[in-house]
């Protein structure tokens, strides 16, 4: 998960008809924001309370805690067991956390948007296309290239966004993948049989011709590797012409427009947090 930016400014808006489709995005959603009730109780372990805050994973916070950069009520806390109440001060790194209600969101990206919280250089960011989506602050779990478009869920529960992006549980993503020339029957087995790029070999799932592109196809893989799929391609002494996530994790891009985003629903986030090994979420709860 994206560490969270020191730097909260916003971004001036740069472009209106943007804006507009962001809003018109908004009126027809859903949404789905979480009570932490039961994570609100007293006597939580620190580690699950930054957790929480959306801070980081839990293991993450281990490391933060072993390295004396977590404080409670302003006194250095470096042991791993120790609870705190939800009155109770936390600090990480110096960035005062405070437990907010999880928001999970599905945005299918365009091309030329960057998949941080922020760009120094000012370009458009998955921040930018959900504006306006919630309070909360959320991080995009996991990247896309910037001219990679797809699924890409945003959330400020740390515990999931880290388990999705850890290659242990072998989350699905499938691309449909736009090549610069017809890609044979034999490579497209040998992409099968498995390759070997230069940080190791690698096995797709799947791999079968697009029903819609006469030069596309359909790839699906477990892993996270950086441009996995262009270097696929490139292994092939092909040149990926149009690259996009269409599946996620179980989720799909079916009546979601490039550009737009949606509240996840309640089913949805369960099964995501089933389809890593967490407890899923009470929703009968209300908000404290």
């Amino acid at each position: 998960m994206a560490k969270p930016e020191r730097n909260n400014r916003r971004k001036k808006r740069r472009n209106p008809r943007q804006r507009k489709k962001n809003q018109s995005s908004k009126s027809i959603a859903s949404p789905d924001k979480v009570a932490q009730k039961e994570y609100l109780r007293d006597n939580v372990r620190l580690n699950k309370f930054i957790a929480h805050a959306g801070f980081c994973s839990r293991r993450e916070a281990d490391e933060y805690i072993e390295a004396g950069k977590v404080k409670v009520n302003g006194k250095v806390v470096n042991e791993l067991g120790a609870k705190v109440k939800k009155s109770d001060r936390v600090e990480v790194d110096g960035q005062k956390l405070s437990l907010e209600p999880f928001v999970y969101i599905l945005l299918n990206k365009g091309r030329d948007t960057i998949s941080t919280t922020d760009d120094e250089k000012d370009r458009n960011t998955v921040m930018d296309a959900i504006e306006g989506a919630t309070g909360q602050r959320v991080y995009p779990v996991g990247r896309l290239d910037r001219n990679t478009m797809g699924l890409l869920v945003l959330t400020n529960d740390g515990d999931l966004a880290h388990r999705l992006m850890h290659p242990s549980y072998r989350v699905k993503k499938t691309y449909e993948v736009t090549t610069s020339r017809l890609i044979s029957d034999e490579e497209i087995e040998n992409l099968r049989t498995g390759i070997t790029l230069e940080d190791g070999p690698v096995q797709p799932a799947k791999v079968s011709r697009s029903a819609t592109e006469y030069k596309g196809l359909i790839i699906t893989v477990f892993e996270g590797r950086n441009h996995l799929i262009r270097r696929m391609i490139g292994h092939l002494g092909a040149d990926v012409d149009k690259l996009k996530r269409i599946r996620y994790a179980g989720l799909n891009d079916r009546d979601l427009r490039t550009g737009r985003w949606r509240y996840l629903k309640q089913k949805e986030i369960n099964d995501l947090r089933r389809l890593v090994k967490l407890d899923t979420l009470d929703f009968n709860k209300g908000e404290t």
